[in-house]
């Protein structure tokens, strides 16, 4: 029985180009439409918690599966876990440059 030590984390998708208010690859946007970038942006913090959730799931299977015996290689769930990691400091990263980006907005004096 042949085991996958180490699975690749999927990709996160193509972010699209952000400067441009068209069409994103993927989806059914048109041209013009004022809500396209606010929609970008949250696609990607929806894809950004959507990882640490299948993260963190990963993680919790590979401890009980570890618990349990079921595993034969013991450093799957260290792994897993810098992944889990990676994935939260992603996330947070994103919430700090977001909020430090909408505090810049703010000092803007119309």
């Amino acid at each position: 029985m042949e085991t996958e030590f180490i699975t690749p984390m999927s990709a996160w998708g193509n972010i699209g180009n952000i400067g441009n208010a068209g069409d994103v690859a993927g989806s059914q946007r048109t041209k013009g439409q004022p809500n396209d970038q606010l929609s970008l942006f949250g696609d990607v913090f929806k894809n950004a918690v959507d990882q640490v959730r299948e993260t963190q799931e990963d993680v919790e299977l590979k401890q009980y599966l570890l618990a349990t015996g079921q595993i034969d290689d013991v450093h799957t769930l260290p792994i897993a876990e810098a992944k889990a990691g990676l994935t939260v400091d992603v996330l947070i990263t994103l919430r700090n440059k977001t909020l430090e980006a909408y505090n810049e907005l703010i000092k803007i004096n119309v």
